[in-house]
């Protein structure tokens, strides 16, 4: 039985999924203007440690990691660049996953740019 702390009540809590059947894990994926450092992979180990251990413990786990391909620093230094954003987002996305497998950091099930999502996004927000 997996226990984690809650920090609000101090005390030992039993995990317990909203859905028996499966546990979903999203986390912030990059953001990809640069080469990734220790720092930002940090969270990855951390994601994956856990994804690791529900899986071991036996819960079915499903993950989904976003990518912030347009942003203010991904249209800025693509400009700077002299390459389309794509090509500028692809380049370092791709950094970041070789950097991910160096690292036997597992990849995420489903893997969404935020390029990908505008359109869902506007219908959310009207």
């Amino acid at each position: 039985m997996l226990q984690i702390y809650n920090t609000l009540t101090q005390t030992k809590e039993r995990f317990k999924p909203l859905r028996q059947e499966l546990v979903k894990v999203y986390y912030c994926g990059p953001t990809p203007y640069d080469y990734a450092h220790i720092g930002n992979l940090r969270a990855y180990l951390f994601s994956d440690t856990v994804v690791r251990t529900l899986r071991y413990l036996g819960y079915p786990v499903q993950t989904v990691m976003n990518v912030t391909d347009i942003d203010d620093k991904t249209i800025r230094d693509s400009q700077k660049s002299g390459k389309s954003l794509r090509e500028f987002t692809e380049f370092f996305t791709e950094e970041f996953f070789t950097d991910l497998k160096r690292l036997h950091i597992q990849r995420a099930d489903t893997v969404a740019p935020i390029s990908t999502l505008i359109d869902d996004m506007v219908v959310m927000i009207q």
